[in-house]
């Protein structure tokens, strides 16, 4: 893959889920605005709670990488992708990153 198609799938993967997000997610916060209440309605079965855990687990693996390769490698500003990461989620900060990282560090690693 070039490294052009690489960068712009990121770009809209990360872009499309914050909009998806946004457009499923805050018309009934503003309807509803109890954020704690919003965030619990990821575990309300089974189902639901399995892919709340997945995601709260991909963000913990996401923050150890940008701490990692921030002593290892240098990369910088990757505290941005951990914001992005809790809102609007992990998708975007991980596209994010991604991007972060492949501007900073030279090919091949």
């Amino acid at each position: 893959m070039s490294d052009s198609a690489y960068r712009a799938l990121l770009i809209v993967l990360g872009l499309g889920f914050a909009a998806a997000f946004a457009a499923i997610c805050i018309p009934p916060l503003i309807e509803n605005p109890d954020v704690i209440g919003a965030l619990g309605q990821g575990f309300v079965n089974p189902y639901s709670s399995g892919y709340s855990l997945d995601v709260l687990t991909c963000y913990a693996v996401l923050a150890v990488w940008i701490l990692r390769e921030r002593q290892s490698a240098g990369v910088r500003h990757g505290w941005i992708a951990l914001v992005l990461g809790a809102v609007p989620g992990v998708a975007t900060g991980f596209a994010f990153y991604l991007l972060l990282r492949f501007a900073q560090l030279p090919r091949g690693r």
